[in-house]
């Protein structure tokens, strides 16, 4: 005896709202608590990087901010081949300030260049500008 021949169908997809759908409709149900989040800017997040061994050692000896000092005291020193690293965290706008600090290792402001900082300047700031771009 043979089966009658059934044609399976394909359940219809549910349509999908988009962001902006959402947050219209939180907006209308709940406005009093997006009015407020819609001005306050968002909170930054702590990132830890980490800092050349060179870098560290000149930003110890620079005048910083109680901020910058307590990032750069908080990190935890990773040894690698002969030299270190820091690992410091703290939120991007922190290591923006640290990154400007270490400007002088690039040999400005008549002071000697030497290669090994100046790579190890420019490896912290290939990776704090790889955070978010800078104001």
């Amino acid at each position: 005896m043979c089966r009658p021949f059934t044609v399976h169908r394909r359940p219809r997809p549910r349509p999908r709202l988009g962001r902006g759908a959402i947050r219209t409709v939180v907006a209308d149900l709940l406005p009093e608590h997006t009015a407020s989040e819609e001005h306050s800017p968002a909170p930054e997040l702590p990132v830890t990087l980490d800092m050349p061994g060179k870098v560290a050692d000149f930003l110890r000896a620079a005048e910083l901010d109680d901020v910058e000092r307590a990032a750069l005291d908080q990190g935890v020193t990773v040894r690698c081949g002969q030299g270190y690293t820091q690992r410091v965290g703290a939120v991007p706008a922190v290591h923006r300030q640290l990154l400007a600090r270490c400007q002088p290792l690039n040999g400005g402001q008549g002071l000697l260049a030497v290669p090994a900082q100046r790579k190890a300047r420019r490896e912290y700031e290939n990776r704090v500008s790889a955070l978010t771009p800078g104001p």
